[in-house]
């Protein structure tokens, strides 16, 4: 099973950040490169879509940092650190939910600070700068694929011979840096010879699941049914399934979990039919400065994404339209948290706490 890269950094300081246009998948397999002087199509790649997934987001905008300041390569210290501060400003307004965003520009944050403490002005070399912020992007890149196999390699263990397992939109390698993170348990599972079959719900609106997930999963040759979201319950009643896998964009420390919309149905649904229903994160998705899920922002995006999805209107043109991009899935409904340094079950505030601060 070849191992997809949906995000990467080619050349030095000068060079571009590469990235699949995920909106054009599955008809279209396009990679987008943005260099000197394309800050502004990093953050719309953000907002539109086109890189998504929290672990991704965070990995894009970490390098999305290393283009904005291709611009200051030559100034003098004070004006490259006011114009990389600026760029990180830039990017953090991209999208409200996912955490991995601003983890990842805090990141880049404290090393600008670290930077600016070691050199006086006459010392100071931009280009040597944006070396060690280039360095610290794909370290962050490099430490996510390293989450994944974990995640991976944790989650598997859930997973027996012959499962079926149903996931909500996408949550593997075009999401994060690496395999994924819903999506990680499936491919380690498959790769210890368990034959898992994968119901994924299509994801309304924007079709992730049907567009992304099964496109992925067939690249990988894992066997996937496509299934409409309300399609879930029926196939739970008629035994297909024995347990979700999904993502998230953001836990809490309490344990309740934004991830797309959908998702906290699905969770209902497991519960109604006693399925394990269990959540895939880098410890670096929990938001430790929320204690409960109504806390958590929630997206709300463009109504024509419902009424006109992919450029068909399919409702009348005044219809008030409601378009939050993510739900929250309260931490009772949820079997475990799979993370890199373990399974966090049950899901209480203590166990969680215990888990993510391993080292």
């Amino acid at each position: 099973m070849e191992r997809m890269v949906s995000i990467r950094w080619e050349g030095s300081t000068d060079g571009f950040l590469c990235l699949i246009d995920q909106t054009l998948l599955p008809l279209e397999y396009v990679e987008l490169k943005f260099g000197c002087g394309d800050l502004e199509k990093v953050y719309e790649a953000i907002q539109k879509l086109r890189v998504r997934g929290a672990p991704a987001i965070g990995i894009a905008a970490a390098y999305g940092v290393c283009v904005g300041i291709q611009d200051f390569l030559d100034a003098d210290k004070e004006r490259f650190f006011s114009g990389c501060s600026k760029c990180i400003s830039y990017l953090r307004k991209s999208r409200p939910t996912a955490v991995n965003l601003f983890w990842a520009l805090d990141r880049m944050s404290r090393k600008l600070q670290e930077i600016e403490k070691m050199y006086t002005p006459e010392q100071f070399s931009a280009r040597m700068a944006a070396e060690m912020l280039l360095a610290e992007a794909k370290e962050i890149h490099q430490q996510d694929r390293c989450l994944c196999a974990a995640i991976g390699k944790h989650g598997a263990a859930l997973l027996k011979d012959d499962m079926g397992v149903l996931t909500h939109c996408n949550a593997g390698a075009l999401a994060t840096g690496g395999d994924g993170t819903a999506l990680a348990v499936i491919y380690t599972a498959v790769a210890e010879g368990k034959k898992i079959h994968v119901y994924a719900d299509e994801t309304r609106p924007l079709l992730q699941g049907a567009r992304l997930t099964t496109w992925e999963l067939m690249q990988r040759n894992i066997p996937v049914t496509l299934i409409c979201d309300n399609m879930a319950a029926k196939v739970m009643c008629e035994g297909r399934v024995q347990a979700v896998m999904v993502g998230a964009d953001r836990i809490t420390r309490n344990g309740d979990t934004a991830n797309k919309i959908g998702t906290y149905g699905v969770a209902c649904l497991a519960a109604m039919h006693k399925i394990p229903f269990y959540v895939a994160a880098p410890t670096s998705t929990f938001d430790f400065s929320l204690h409960r899920g109504e806390e958590i922002p929630i997206e709300e995006r463009d109504r024509a994404e419902i009424i006109k999805g992919f450029g068909m209107r399919t409702a009348p043109e005044n219809v008030q339209v409601y378009n939050p991009a993510f739900d929250v899935t309260p931490a009772e409904l949820i079997h475990g948290i799979i993370t890199e340094n373990g399974i966090i079950t049950p899901v209480t505030e203590e166990n969680i706490l215990r888990v993510c601060q391993q080292k």
